[in-house]
């Protein structure tokens, strides 16, 4: 996972990492990393950075990282870029389906 700054997404380095609820995250500078460890709910992609159109429709979906925007505080990814545009026309309709399918998600994909 890239740590992302006000501007682009950042690619991390693999020698400056961090383990968030079983998932490692990659960053490209100790001062990201420390304030990832500080408050990680800030930082962590909604929907275990599945695709956000995609858990409203109730599926994983990869992303394309370029996508990232942040809403109502929340980092959100999407499978494309045509798809974030299908994402932002309903960003609070989208966010409430996805909140609700993701249980059920986690579930049926849990390891």
């Amino acid at each position: 996972m890239a740590f992302f700054t006000e501007k682009a997404a950042v690619k991390g380095d693999f020698k400056i990492t961090a383990t968030h609820q079983g998932a490692t995250y990659f960053f490209a500078s100790k001062k990201n990393r420390d304030a990832f460890q500080a408050k990680p709910e800030r930082y962590v992609p909604a929907y275990g950075g599945y695709c956000a159109v995609g858990a409203a429709l109730g599926v994983l979906l990869p992303v394309d990282i370029s996508t990232w925007q942040i809403v109502d505080g929340r980092l959100v990814l999407n499978y494309s870029a045509d798809v974030q545009k299908m994402f932002n026309k309903d960003p609070d309709g989208n966010l409430k389906k996805g909140d609700a399918n993701w249980p059920k998600l986690v579930a049926d994909h849990a390891k």
